[in-house]
């Protein structure tokens, strides 16, 4: 089944996944590269280690989701779940609560609502 045969519905919120993942990836080499070593020295190591993982993480269920792999929208769940719940705790268990850091958490709190909402009609369409 090609791209085409898939509903205009799934292929929007398929590409606002990518769109989104593919961001949060480059987000992550970028603070990678500009915030020195160790990275993300603010948060605990746990947190730290899961925030550098995101690096390889948000791409890699971006390419499984544009190649149409179910393991693409579960991992994508995974990865939004837990980074609406890691972003939490640094914003409000760190203490860090910036006004920009409150609404990047309420984003992405959104942002994993929704695909947990839609991921029982998307799945369908996935290999």
């Amino acid at each position: 089944m090609s791209w085409r045969e898939v509903p205009r519905p799934i292929r929007w919120i398929l590409g606002a996944q990518i769109v989104v993942l593919s961001y949060g990836g480059i987000v992550h080499v970028v603070q990678l590269a500009t915030g020195g070593w160790p990275p993300y020295a603010w948060a605990p190591g746990w947190l730290a280690a899961y925030f550098t993982s995101l690096t390889l993480l948000d791409p890699l269920a971006a390419a499984l989701l544009w190649s149409r792999r179910a393991a693409g929208l579960y991992l994508s769940a995974f990865v939004f779940v837990t980074d609406a719940a890691a972003n939490a705790y640094a914003t409000y268990g760190l203490h860090m609560a910036s006004g920009m850091a409150v609404v990047s958490q309420a984003v992405i709190t959104a942002i994993a609502i929704a695909v947990l909402v839609t991921a029982r009609r998307v799945r369908p369409w996935l290999r």
